[in-house]
């Protein structure tokens, strides 16, 4: 991973394709590191003639750390989440997450990107996507959610896969939890083998050190973040939301209600899918994000 200053950060960042090429930028979702998109699917794309960026957000992997910050107590702000109670002050937002990206953007010289983003990655791309419009060739919201309360909640296994901490921190005990919360939240039409899956652990948990404190403020940005509905109306350009049929962790409907938030969007909806990114989904995701970009160009050329 090479590093480049933006928005004040060390940001981690890994390209693919020729720098020519319209970008792609990946945004990963909660408590991984970039190296979460598959190589498959990176190359896959760069194949297709796109300049393919994933990254490190703040607080994971190899990008700063802020605990400059001060710490959070996520217990409490998952039971005040769920009780409807006021919530404590977030050490950062998501907003700030957004600028995290489009710093990264502007540092690369990349004026504009397909915006492509994972669970809270998503939440991360439709943010860009609203308020930084001009940087967004399209939005693709993978696996994610506007935030807006009343649709249908976690499965409590899946919830409490993403939330409870490994209690063997080593190395193996860090894998074996990786393993196990990725069966818990995994695709049943397209499921990993047991060596992909270890494999996958090993690879990121030797990529960088354990560290709580940044998944506990990830995690309060997220739940800080008020409800992006209306602010998805002020989307402009092409919009493709992408969600899993059996996805345990955000349902089926808070995907259909992202779609129906942005206008025009499209909306795919995938039987067998659940909350991965197995070896086994990479082709759909190749093929749906790649096909999407691939038309959102066309028809910038044609204009």
């Amino acid at each position: 991973m090479a590093q480049v200053s933006a928005n004040g950060l060390s940001i981690a960042y890994e390209s693919f394709g020729r720098a020519e090429d319209p970008a792609i930028l990946l945004i990963m979702g909660f408590s991984v590191p970039g190296l979460m998109w598959p190589d498959s699917l990176c190359t896959g794309l760069a194949q297709k003639g796109f300049r393919v960026i994933r990254y490190d957000n703040r607080d994971i992997g190899r990008s700063s750390k802020l605990d400059s910050l001060g710490s959070v107590n996520a217990g409490e702000f998952v039971m005040k989440a769920m009780g409807g109670e006021t919530l404590p002050p977030a050490p950062y937002t998501l907003d700030d997450m957004a600028r995290d990206a489009v710093g990264l953007l502007g540092a690369l010289d990349i004026p504009s990107a397909h915006i492509v983003g994972a669970s809270m990655g998503g939440m991360i791309a439709q943010i860009i996507a609203a308020k930084h419009g001009a940087r967004a060739r399209s939005l693709v919201s993978i696996m994610s959610q506007t935030g807006r309360q009343g649709l249908s909640p976690a499965k409590p296994e899946a919830m409490a896969a993403l939330l409870t901490p490994p209690a063997d921190t080593s190395r193996e005990g860090r894998i074996a939890h990786a393993m196990m919360m990725w069966r818990t939240i995994g695709s049943p039409g397209y499921a990993a083998t047991a060596e992909e899956l270890r494999g996958l652990a090993e690879r990121l948990v030797d990529y960088s050190p354990y560290h709580p404190e940044g998944i506990a403020r990830q995690l309060a940005a997220i739940l800080s973040s008020p409800a992006r509905d209306a602010m998805l109306g002020e989307v402009r350009c092409p919009a493709l939301v992408l969600h899993g049929v059996d996805d345990p962790l955000i349902p089926l409907d808070h995907g259909e209600n992202t779609a129906k938030a942005i206008p025009g969007a499209k909306f795919v909806a995938v039987p067998g899918m659940a909350h991965d990114f197995t070896e086994a989904l990479s082709s759909v995701y190749l093929r749906e994000i790649g096909g999407f970009a691939a038309s959102v160009e066309e028809k910038r050329k044609v204009h």
